[in-house]
């Protein structure tokens, strides 16, 4: 099945205890508010990532949409999903931006890194997934994923929360609040709640207590004699200067309806290096969503594990082609079918053309645009962190062993060389850093450790754990496959 679908029953809500499948769907008009609530669930982070990444959020919007549909019909419809804006490639952004790069080249090498990844679920779907767990254990892909979201902290540290702290620490403290109190649908919208909030105490801020003198990058450039210059670096600085938190021109300046703006992608060795990383990321998070849904469904979706996969690699590419953000699964989206047990891949049609009508109001994408610095600076400490810690998580989840120093070192080693994003100078053109010298380290470090392991050394020598002495739970070596994936917030 690709498009069309029975009715399910009377087209109603169904009973208690009843599921309408994938192929199944409510009547039109309850299907179009089941597609509306996907529209909610993956609307915050789909373009709050564009902002941070320096992505045009209409684009974003507008290619999410087109990428589900693509998504949809390569799976055959088997797989209910919404391809959303990944989170997994914000590292490499801002560590490709530090070194000069432009939203040319950041899309340059994020859509190298889509057709790398579909070409992996092309090899998937030919040779079996267990392919994935050899190559990329749960050690292995739990390390990415948190150098991944660890790397980020300096662009908090010195980018957004700068400009506005006091707003950065309100809007956090928000979003802690939210996360913690708030249940069901309005938790799965933190991270959207926060942003309104810090963007509405913004504009109360600006109204009550006039303007805020702080560094905004790019703007108020000036050299070491205080005279203007062009182009930000080491002897052209951005300096403090007096200004409006909210910024309101471009959005009255904008249509109302029209195309985002279209810009072909550059291709940079260096840069690619630095977004490859994700793919692996990107792996463990479709495989884990894919059984996710399976498990909901009660399918055997296997067979179109490496569709799903290359399906996710073919929407990145398409979009970054243009301009776009790179997409991804969502785990908000599956959230919404746990908790209405409707999995109609209609819905997702619905939520898909919704986005792409979205995408056609550059007024919208202008608004986001302006959301203040200081207010990205309270959302990404929480972004940005859950990142990280859903390395841990996935250690936690397969009971990765780090009593044996095979798991132990190398993660240790790439996990410090993300964060201090250290650089090994290859050549004087091909330096590897932070994200992609970290990956590279856990990658080969683990495989090779673990073929020069003695075959009698069973691990430990490095960290006696006390759990093992009063009788704690079995751990994973970390070597086999895991069991299964769980969905991840993707705030995905």
């Amino acid at each position: 099945m690709v498009i069309g679908w029975k009715l399910h029953g009377d087209g109603r809500t169904p009973p208690p205890g009843e599921v309408v499948r994938p192929d199944e769907r409510l009547s039109w008009p309850r299907t179009a508010g089941i597609g509306a609530q996907h529209v909610v669930a993956m609307f915050g982070a789909t373009f709050v990532f564009p902002v941070v990444m320096g992505l045009d959020p209409n684009l974003a919007i507008m290619m999410s949409g087109i990428a589900t549909i693509l998504f949809l019909l390569i799976v055959g419809g088997r797989v209910p999903s919404y391809l959303g804006t990944s989170a997994s490639f914000v590292g490499a952004v801002a560590a490709i931006r530090a070194a000069g790069g432009d939203s040319a080249t950041v899309t340059g090498a994020i859509f190298v890194a889509g057709l790398v990844l579909a070409a992996v679920g092309v090899l998937i779907h030919v040779v079996g997934g267990e392919v994935i767990h050899k190559v990329f254990p749960p050690v292995v892909t739990g390390a990415v994923v948190m150098l991944i979201g660890f790397n980020l902290a300096p662009v908090v540290a010195t980018v957004y929360w700068p400009q506005d702290q006091w707003t950065a620490l309100a809007t956090l403290a928000f979003a802690v609040l939210c996360a913690v109190l708030l249940r069901g649908f309005w938790a799965r919208i933190t991270i959207l709640l926060a942003l309104v909030f810090g963007f509405v105490l913004s504009w109360l801020l600006d109204a009550a207590a006039g303007k805020i003198t702080s560094v905004l990058p790019g703007q108020n450039l000036l050299d070491g004699a205080g005279r203007p210059c062009a182009a930000e670096g080491p002897y052209c600085i951005a300096t403090a200067f007096p200004h409006e938190r909210v910024n309101f021109t471009n959005v009255r300046a904008a249509d109302w309806f029209g195309f985002p703006d279209l810009h072909a992608p550059d291709f940079k060795t260096s840069a690619i290096l630095l977004a490859l990383p994700a793919v692996i990321a990107l792996i463990a998070e479709n495989t884990g969503h894919v059984k996710a849904v399976a498990a909901m469904t009660h399918d055997d979706l296997d067979p179109v594990l490496g569709r799903a996969i290359a399906a996710d690699g073919v929407g990145t590419a398409l979009a970054t082609a243009v301009g776009g953000s790179p997409t991804t699964t969502y785990a908000e989206n599956i959230g919404v079918m746990a908790a209405t047990r409707i999995y109609s891949t209609a819905a997702y049609f619905v939520a898909a053309v919704v986005a792409v009508l979205f995408g056609l109001c550059p007024k919208f994408g202008a608004l986001v645009a302006a959301t203040p610095g200081g207010v990205l600076g309270g959302i990404t400490v929480v972004l940005y962190g859950m990142i990280g810690l859903l390395g841990a998580k996935i250690w936690i989840e397969n009971r990765v062993d780090f009593a044996d120093p095979v798991n132990l070192v190398p993660v240790a080693a790439a996990i410090i060389l993300a964060i201090g994003n250290v650089t090994l100078q290859v050549t004087d053109d091909f330096p590897l850093q932070g994200i992609a010298l970290g990956t590279i380290a856990v990658l080969v470090g683990y495989h090779v450790l673990n073929v020069l392991r003695r075959p009698e050394d069973t691990g430990g020598g490095v960290i006696a754990p006390a759990e093992e002495e009063i009788g704690g739970p079995v751990r994973h070596s970390g070597h086999e496959p895991p069991e299964a994936g769980t969905p991840r917030n993707d705030a995905s």
